[in-house]
């Protein structure tokens, strides 16, 4: 029986060309938005350091935008982790489906909390960075600044 299954499932993927599984490529609004946030950046989260940044990429394939980066404590076991795909850009924002998690020793009884899903990073005022949106943490009564800062 769970043979026949898999067999199914294989031939219903080969028949539709693995296209339902596959990322629509990045919406484009802005050209030199993508300019911009296209390659290395610092990556940061208040709680584990306003003095020193992790890094984070934004890399491009077959017209997907996929953002990965990480930020870790000097002090302890904290840290910011990014992974997933940017879907849309635009002059003053981002939109991201992917998983951010954070783990601060003073939140959420210092264990991670995940956020997944869609997500927005916004520019506002002057600030030279992008910031998420989202920044209610959804595992305490806190509030998370997660910037990724433009490059220099």
């Amino acid at each position: 029986m769970i043979k026949k299954i898999i067999v199914s499932s294989f031939l219903v993927l080969f028949a539709f060309g693995f296209t339902a599984f596959s990322q629509e490529k990045t919406v484009i609004n802005d050209q030199v938005a993508k300019r911009k946030l296209l390659g290395k950046h610092l990556f940061s989260l208040q709680w584990i350091s306003w003095n020193y940044f992790g890094k984070a990429n934004v890399t491009q394939k077959n017209g997907v935008y996929y953002l990965k980066g990480t930020q870790k404590s000097r002090e302890n076991d904290d840290y910011l982790e990014i992974d997933g795909v940017i879907t849309e850009i635009n002059s003053k924002n981002f939109k991201f489906d992917g998983k951010i998690t954070t783990k601060v020793s003073h939140i959420n009884e210092g264990e991670p909390c995940v956020r997944e899903g869609e997500m927005n990073f916004a520019i506002t005022g002057k600030r030279k960075y992008w910031r998420l949106q989202e920044m209610q943490n959804p595992c305490n009564e806190v509030t998370d600044y997660v910037d990724i800062f433009f490059q220099r």
